[in-house]
């Protein structure tokens, strides 16, 4: 499908100053790319009452060029919702791969997967139903006894008044050297003082103090994207 101005779900996290330039990048270097399967999942997600809570295709284009770039085998992936990202990960992990997949709805995911099998992804797929920092804390329990960080790659993309205990427990999960990724971390230009009525102004605050806490830690380098609603990419030094 061809990219127009229509505002729907991945048009309105877009933070450039024009929808014809966005146009312009989806049109020219992520639509045609876009696999099948994740381009049918989109379409149906964009239907759903909460589909601005799914991945715009750029950002999707870009987890999986990080995967692939950085040789990750085992994920996790905090908020799943219909599972597009989700896709896009299993999509970009090796044969033998595997991403936990983390999310309080199990119905939102069940839409999605479908098209999951269909793609023949399933198998890379451990879809774990429940609060993100509860099913953390039995991975870490699992670490613990395995007595290593056993992930390369991590994306989070769920309720924001927690990343700052994500990024704790994510960093005892993740190995040295590998990548945490946090969706959402500009939240619509909110954090730098834009007025955007329809976003969380409470949620804007927790962003801020995130935002600030990540670019002082010493545990991790930080590259932040304006990317659908913001994207911060933190690599594991310590």
């Amino acid at each position: 499908m061809a990219a127009g101005g229509r505002d729907n779900s991945y048009y309105c996290k877009n933070l450039l100053k024009s929808n014809s330039m966005y146009t312009y990048i989806l049109n020219t270097t992520v639509l045609p790319r876009e696999p099948e399967c994740m381009r049918d999942l989109r379409l149906l997600t964009d239907k759903h009452p909460e589909g601005f809570m799914q991945s715009p295709p750029d950002e999707a284009q870009l987890l999986g060029m990080l995967i692939k770039i950085s040789g990750a085998r085992n994920t996790i992936e905090i908020g799943v919702f219909t599972g597009y990202s989700l896709l896009a990960t299993a999509l970009a992990l090796p044969d033998g791969g595997k991403v936990v997949a983390i999310d309080v709805n199990r119905g939102d995911f069940e839409l999605g997967l479908p098209f999951i099998e269909k793609a023949g992804m399933a198998h890379k797929v451990d879809f774990r139903e429940g609060a993100g920092l509860d099913r953390l804390d039995e991975l870490l329990v699992a670490s613990v006894v395995e007595e290593e960080a056993g992930y390369d790659f991590a994306f989070v993309d769920a309720d924001k008044p927690n990343y700052m205990h994500y990024h704790e427990k994510l960093l005892q999960l993740v190995r040295v050297g590998g990548t945490i990724v946090y969706d959402n971390t500009l939240w619509g230009g909110t954090v730098a003082g834009a007025i955007v009525p329809t976003l969380d102004e409470s949620i804007t605050d927790f962003l801020r103090e995130f935002n600030a806490k990540l670019a002082a830690d010493p545990r991790v380098e930080v590259c932040q994207l304006a990317i659908g609603d913001g994207v911060t990419i933190c690599r594991r030094l310590i």
